[in-house]
């Protein structure tokens, strides 16, 4: 089957209880026209009224490639009776109560009066569809499925399950159809009673009966282990975590289980033994994979795209948020925000103004940069956690730099790249803070005209690795139109010293206030955020670098990717073309393709953000 949905067809929901109003806007937000059908007027009243009000909140998890409605939502219309309802409809999704009998009549009502190519699917969690089919024609069996949703928009996953004969050609394309609506899709690969979620919470809720019957431990501590264990960010899930662990030591750790229970292995470990460690797929440690496979976990089908991936946002501790002035100095924090549910949960507290931050996914840490106290004070200092937060390390102590800025991993040479303004230099160094060293040195420190010179003062930077290049930006003072960005090889030249090196190249000036980098390098691609003042300032911007570097050719060729920020700094590249961008006035955005989306804001003042 080829089928596209025809978008002026509409999608119809049977049944305006909780889950059915939340279904119909999840497909409105997709911009699909929609009609629900209740027998009671009443429920479709709330419905309506639901959408009206919620219909912001489904749009708002829509992913980046789908294009929101710009003028008004696609059209939506209530129906007390079922034929009228999807007498034109491509998809009917039947939500009704959880009563036999009332389905399999639901659906050879749908059946009778629906088109011949239209799709039936069932919300329902705890029948199969294949017994709703007793009232349906033999040539709609292979359109019927189950397609069950939990509660959008805070839980988006859909279970798409067939009915014993559905086309496998749907679920490809229902696939499709519910990512481009915010939704995440998992397919059963066949019939299951309780499909696959509902299966793995029977599991646990069985295995915690236990304890608690057993005495074991109470349901404080169960709590307690399991958000220490699977919600911290970087938590594994179970699979990965298996992987990890080593089948092989899965596999001991369950004959226990069933030597002192008197299981049934066959379906467990005698089946993990035959199919996987048999065959020396032990998970991460051996070369053929375990459950995974060879893939790398984040880079499996169904993982989680950079769009989804959280973000490390550095609070530098100036906002309304804080209300005791005089602690501005121990108010920075790392804050940990899920694009997903919106979540924003604090990491680390009580950081002198934190500025410039990344991650390490090779190592497992968050590296970022402190600026000190106070910006006149030498008492910057940089520092590693792991990404949950936790066994907070200091790579550099306060007063080995001044005010360090930006902060980028290498994650290849293990190694960090940052800038310190006041100290006027681009530094590097290890991830154990070892190997610390200064590569570009433009001013003297000791000498106090310098270090009042903005235009000396250093405060992005990125690096091109491959080309054996570093950029930087100098400031310049605030709104002067004297901002500037350069470039010179990764390695101090033989014979030179930071401070005397002649291979830097200056490739842009005249900027309001550039402040952080990024650098695609495989597009070459320079992208800068400028705290300057409107309407060139507070801006994102970006220059190819493919070509000529003269600063005359770059300037034609620079661009105004969005504007309008207030007092942008931080900013990250995603793997698809978005960028990231943080401001002082309390805002993460993300802008791709020109657009920029606003993910949250609140009272803080956000630098550095890294995914």
């Amino acid at each position: 089957m080829n089928y596209t949905p025809p978008m002026t067809r509409p999608v119809t929901i049977l049944g305006a209880g909780v889950l059915g109003r939340r279904i119909a806007s999840v497909f409105l937000a997709g911009g699909h026209k929609v009609h629900i059908r209740d027998p009671s007027p009443q429920a479709l009243q709330d419905t309506a009224k639901f959408i009206d009000t919620h219909l912001a909140d489904f749009t708002a998890i829509l992913p980046l490639t789908t294009t929101p409605f710009s003028t008004s939502p696609p059209s939506y219309a209530t129906f007390t009776e079922i034929p009228p309802a999807v007498a034109d409809a491509w998809l009917v999704i039947e939500a009704v109560p959880e009563k036999l009998d009332l389905k399999i009549a639901t659906f050879a009502e749908v059946d009778a009066h629906a088109p011949s190519d239209c799709i039936i699917a069932s919300n329902s969690s705890s029948f199969k569809s294949r017994l709703f089919l007793d009232g349906v024609s033999e040539e709609r069996k292979q359109r019927v499925l189950n397609m069950h949703f939990t509660m959008p928009p805070g839980n988006r996953t859909v279970e798409l399950m067939t009915c014993g004969e559905t086309e496998d050609a749907l679920f490809e394309m229902l696939s499709g159809v519910l990512k481009v609506c915010g939704m995440v899709p998992v397919v059963a690969r066949r019939e299951s009673t309780g499909f696959i979620f509902n299966r793995l919470w029977a599991a646990i809720k069985r295995e915690i009966l236990y304890i608690l019957a057993e005495d074991v431990s109470t349901a404080r501590e169960i709590d307690l282990l399991w958000t220490n264990m699977f919600q911290l960010p970087e938590s594994l899930p179970p699979c990965q975590l298996m992987d990890k662990i080593g089948l092989d030591t899965v596999a001991f750790i369950e004959d226990n289980y069933i030597q002192e229970r008197g299981l049934d292995g066959s379906m467990t470990v005698d089946w993990l033994r035959e199919r996987y460690i048999r065959e020396g797929k032990l998970g991460v440690k051996s070369e053929k994979g375990g459950l995974y496979g060879r893939s790398l976990p984040g880079k499996t089908p169904g993982s989680l795209s950079d769009q989804q991936r959280p973000l490390y946002v550095l609070d530098v501790g100036l906002g309304s948020n804080n209300s005791d002035i005089a602690k501005i100095p121990t108010s920075g924090r790392i804050l940990h925000f899920d694009p997903v549910t919106k979540g924003l949960t604090t990491l680390v507290s009580g950081q002198s103004l934190p500025d410039g931050i990344d991650i390490s996914r090779s190592a497992g840490l968050m590296f970022w940069t402190n600026m000190g106290h106070a910006t006149s004070t030498c008492d910057g200092s940089v520092h590693s956690a792991q990404l949950d937060g936790t066994d907070i390390q200091t790579l550099l102590a306060p007063g080995v730099v001044h005010t360090p800025k930006q902060l980028v991993v290498d994650d290849e040479s293990g190694r960090l790249y940052f800038c310190d303004r006041e100290g006027m230099g681009v530094h590097r160094l290890s991830f154990d803070g070892s190997r610390h060293e200064v590569l570009i040195q433009t001013g003297n420190t000791g000498n106090s005209g310098h270090r009042g010179d903005m235009t000396r003062w250093c405060v992005g930077v990125a690096i091109d690795k491959p080309r054996g290049y570093v950029y930087w930006t100098q400031k310049g003072p605030s709104k002067a139109g004297k901002g500037r960005i350069f470039r010179a090889e990764i390695e101090i030249p033989a014979g030179k010293t930071a401070e005397n090196r002649t291979d830097i190249e200056l490739l842009l000036d005249g900027l309001p206030e550039p402040i952080d980098l990024e650098l695609d390098v495989k597009t070459q691609m320079l992208y800068w955020t400028d705290r300057g003042e409107h309407p060139t300032g507070c801006s994102l911007n970006a220059v190819d670098l493919g070509g000529s570097v003269r600063p005359e050719d770059l300037k034609s060729k620079r661009k105004i990717l969005a504007r309008h920020f207030n007092e942008p700094i931080g900013l990250k590249l995603g793997a698809t073309g978005e960028v990231y961008v943080t401001d002082l006035g309390g805002s993460v955005y993300c802008v791709r393709n020109g657009k920029k989306t606003l993910l949250f804001r609140d009272d803080a003042c956000y630098t550095g953000i890294s995914l």
